[in-house]
C-alpha cells in the first residue's frame, strides 16, 4: 500500500512561484485562483508538458478561470476541487496599514465598506499582494508582497504561514464536502 505524497514542504515554494508569476503582470490585478496539482501526476497525464514544467517541483500551479467580481469569500464558498487537486492558491491585492492606524478602524468591524474607505484614504497605507495557499490536509502558507514606496527600494516580501487566517480558512473550506 502506497501512501500519498507529503506536499507540506513544497507549499511555500508553490506560493512563491504563484507570487512571482502574478508579479510579472504588475499591480492593480483582480484576485486570481490557482489549483495545485502534483507535478509527477501532471507529467504522467500530459507528457508533452515535460519541457515547460520544473520536474523538481512537487506541485505545479494551474491558473483557473477569473473569479467573479464581488466578495472573494462568497466566490470561494462556491468552489469545489476534483480529487486530482492537492491544494489551491489565491492572490488578492490589499491595503496594509501601520499598527498605529488600528485605532481609526475601531467600530468598523460591521461595515467593511467604511473600513476600506478609511484604509484607502490613510496617508501611511501601503499596497500589497497577498498570496494564500492551502493543501487538502489544511497546511497553509502565505506570501505578502508589499509594493515599494515611490521613493523606496524594491518590493518587500514577507513569508508567514498564518499571515491571513480568515483567507486560509476560506480556502480550506473549498476542500470540504
Amino acid at each position: 500500500m502506497s501512501s500519498a505524497p507529503d506536499f507540506t514542504a513544497a507549499l511555500p515554494a508553490a506560493a512563491r512561484e504563484v507570487d512571482d508569476f502574478v508579479a510579472t503582470g504588475g499591480w492593480d490585478q483582480p484576485p486570481q485562483l490557482f489549483a495545485l496539482v502534483p507535478t509527477a501526476a501532471l507529467l504522467q497525464q500530459e507528457p508533452e508538458l515535460a519541457d515547460s514544467l520544473d520536474p523538481d517541483a512537487m506541485l505545479t500551479p494551474i491558473a483557473q478561470d477569473s473569479l467573479p467580481e464581488g466578495d472573494l469569500g462568497t466566490a470561494l464558498s462556491r468552489i469545489v476541487w476534483p480529487d486530482a487537486v492537492a491544494g489551491c492558491v489565491v492572490t488578492q491585492e490589499i491595503v496594509v496599514l501601520p499598527p498605529a492606524a488600528e485605532e481609526q478602524l475601531n467600530g468598523t468591524e460591521t461595515d467593511p465598506a467604511e473600513a476600506a474607505r478609511i484604509a484607502a484614504e490613510h496617508p501611511d497605507r501601503r499596497e500589497a499582494r497577498l498570496v494564500a495557499a492551502v493543501l487538502r490536509d489544511g497546511t497553509g502558507a502565505c506570501v505578502l508582497r508589499v509594493r515599494k514606496a515611490p521613493d523606496g527600494p524594491g518590493d518587500e516580501l514577507v513569508e508567514q504561514p498564518d499571515l491571513a487566517p480568515n483567507l486560509l480558512e476560506a480556502l480550506r473550506q473549498t476542500f470540504q464536502d
